[in-house]
């Protein structure tokens, strides 16, 4: 089973448990997002083709990181006029996993497998979310609250 999803000018052809690299959502790590543009839904026995979408079709994600992209360089020429502009651009991605995809109202992901993929996000997020307080800890920009260690004395 798969959908073909609509986000950021772009289309993606996602498959549940399948994690995908899309333009910068205002999301944070660990929120669930909902992709209501779903252009096409299939199963093994029947596909729905949207005009131009699926009436009624959803496909829920789990926001894991967020990143960037490889420097791109722009480089503005004109021959003989002295004329040169050089530019950086790095695009800002978030890495969504699909937990469901549902159609007609109804969830086609078994819930088992479902609940498998959201466990598989939480602990992607929190993950990413341990690695930039140690990043921050490490430049001193946040300080982690004090744990108190309670021992028990016998």
């Amino acid at each position: 089973m798969y959908a073909v999803i609509e986000t950021g000018g772009k289309q993606y052809r996602v498959s549940p448990g399948q994690t995908v690299e899309v333009e910068l959502l205002p999301a944070e790590p660990g929120s669930e997002v909902a992709l209501e543009s779903v252009l096409l839904v299939s199963t093994d026995d029947k596909t729905l083709v949207g005009s131009p979408t699926v009436a009624g079709a959803r496909v829920i994600t789990t926001v894991v990181r967020e990143g960037r992209g490889d420097k791109i360089i722009v480089f503005k020429y004109k021959s003989k006029k002295r004329y040169r502009r050089t530019q950086g651009h790095r695009q800002d991605y978030v890495y969504l996993l699909v937990t469901d995809i549902q159609a007609e109202g109804e969830s086609l992901v078994s819930d088992e497998d479902r609940k498998r993929y959201e466990a598989m996000a939480s602990r992607q997020a929190n993950r990413y979310e341990a690695r930039l307080m140690s990043a921050y800890e490490a430049l001193g920009i946040v300080e982690t609250p004090a744990i108190e260690a309670t021992t028990s004395e016998a």
